[in-house]
């Protein structure tokens, strides 16, 4: 594992606040420090090691109850409504782990549900969290922040969550390590929610083996990886999901390539051309629309004071301060969500119907029985996009819809530099197969370092 308890917690946390003072004027990913971070520290230090995170700082995306510091989803609409009256279950057990918590990272407001076409990054609490390889490039969203500061090498470990992309993405233009887990694997309550059959909190972190160390954090249970072997791959199956998931990008295509050709020199059978059918957003958007709807009031209820009780009331104060929360995008889908059905709908039971049959009978599942396989492998995204607060983001593709739908795990793993950019590519698994996607990506990570060496650091430029 790439942080060591040999070195104290209050050097590993001031370590951590050197390198934030030195990046973050340039990245802006943390939005809320915490002002204890030493004194956590110094705690740990003067305790028994709880186990083999204790001590090591971590960051924690800010839709993530936490009793200490403000969680305001970026929006400021919950900047000055008291803190949450408990740590989310997934905070405590960082806490009870002994990892100190550093602070709180920016996130696309709202996690980037509020509008078509938001700008990833950008929430009005946080303001705009940028790529520590290229200060005009997006870090992705919507876990922006727990990305770029990784990346950066602020901390080792972050929290961020997916609901469809936002942990794959930013762990792919960032250059770290993102795993989506299993929808439910880990405990959900406590953070603003988006679709209650497709949000999952997981890990970003710099290698595979600290993904690992997290998750088990996270789960209460241990994702140990086995010891390395000359072959770690042997006997494992890989599909490849051509159509769909790859060619819209040579720069992300070509280190995929040369990481089927590691898979295979590890030991896995590669299995080209094992496709899914094609997946629809219609569908998935409506079931999101009316999950946010009702996910929202529940949690929005959970809350001390007098702020906002349900989504109406968010849209509202949204245009009372429109100045500071609409400058540069507005919130086209909270309005359709008010609009749309209802969770329990016919309409809603019906799309939702559809959206897991086709990921999950009809594509994940079936693709995997029919070539035998233990996982598939893509690449994750193209290099990251430009920062525009005009026009609309455009990504070339991704990898991550047909497990969002079904509520399946991603991992993944940076692959190289593509024009001074980071790439990686996804691996992905039916539903609890994180053992197995976190061994495939530990061998192709330790392959990877083997030809080329580790990803290169950031360097900040200003613009590539």
């Amino acid at each position: 594992m790439g942080s060591s308890n040999s070195t104290s917690s209050v050097e590993q946390v001031e370590r951590a606040l050197a390198r934030m003072a030195e990046v973050e004027p340039l990245i802006n990913s943390i939005c809320t420090p915490a002002p204890d971070a030493r004194d956590q520290a110094a705690a740990r230090d003067a305790e028994q090691p709880r186990g083999p995170l204790h001590g090591v700082p971590v960051l924690v995306k800010d839709n993530i109850d936490t009793a200490d510091l403000p969680t305001t989803a970026g929006s400021l609409a919950l900047a000055d409504v008291p803190h949450p009256s408990a740590d989310a279950t997934l905070v405590r057990r960082l806490r009870e782990a002994g990892m100190v918590l550093l602070g709180k990272t920016n996130l696309s407001e709202w996690a980037n549900i509020r509008d078509d076409n938001s700008v990833s990054g950008w929430s009005a609490y946080g303001g705009l969290t940028r790529n520590p390889y290229a200060l005009n490039r997006s870090a992705g969203g919507s876990s922006s922040g727990s990305g770029a500061a990784v990346g950066a090498g602020i901390t080792r470990f972050a929290i961020g969550t997916e609901t469809d992309g936002s942990i794959t993405c930013p762990a792919a233009f960032n250059g770290c390590v993102g795993l989506k887990p299993t929808v439910d694997l880990v405990p959900r309550d406590g953070i603003v929610p988006i679709s209650s059959s497709q949000d999952s909190p997981g890990p970003l972190t710099a290698t595979v083996d600290e993904a690992a160390a997290l998750l088990s954090v996270l789960t209460g249970t241990s994702y140990d990886l086995p010891a390395a072997e000359s072959k770690p791959l042997q006997g494992k199956r890989i599909g490849v999901p051509r159509k769909d998931y790859w060619g819209y990008s040579a720069h992300a295509d070509d280190p995929a390539e040369r990481a089927l050709e590691l898979l295979s020199a590890a030991g896995a059978t590669v299995v080209d051309n094992t496709d899914l059918p094609p997946i629809g957003w219609d569908d998935e958007l409506l079931v999101m629309l009316a999950e946010l709807r009702a996910g929202l009031a529940e949690y929005l209820a959970t809350r001390p004071g007098s702020g906002p009780r349900g989504l109406a009331d968010i849209v509202e104060f949204n245009r009372e301060h429109a100045d500071r929360e609409l400058p540069h995008f507005g919130q086209s889908l909270f309005e359709q969500a008010l609009a749309g059905p209802e969770v329990g709908s016919p309409e809603y039971l019906a799309a939702l119907d559809r959206c897991r049959r086709a990921s999950r009978a009809d594509g994940i599942d079936k693709v995997l029985a029919e070539h035998e396989l233990d996982a598939l492998v893509s690449p994750a995204y193209p290099p990251a996009f430009l920062i525009d607060h005009v026009n609309p983001e455009h990504a070339a593709g991704s990898a991550t819809s047909p497990a969002a739908q079904a509520g399946y795990p991603l991992l993944t793993v940076p692959s190289g530099l593509a024009a001074g950019l980071p790439v990686a590519v996804t691996f992905w698994g039916g539903a609890h197969s994180e053992a197995d996607l976190l061994a495939i990506g530990r061998a192709y990570e330790a392959a990877r370092d083997a030809d080329n060496g580790p990803l290169p650091a950031p360097q900040f430029l200003p613009q590539i």
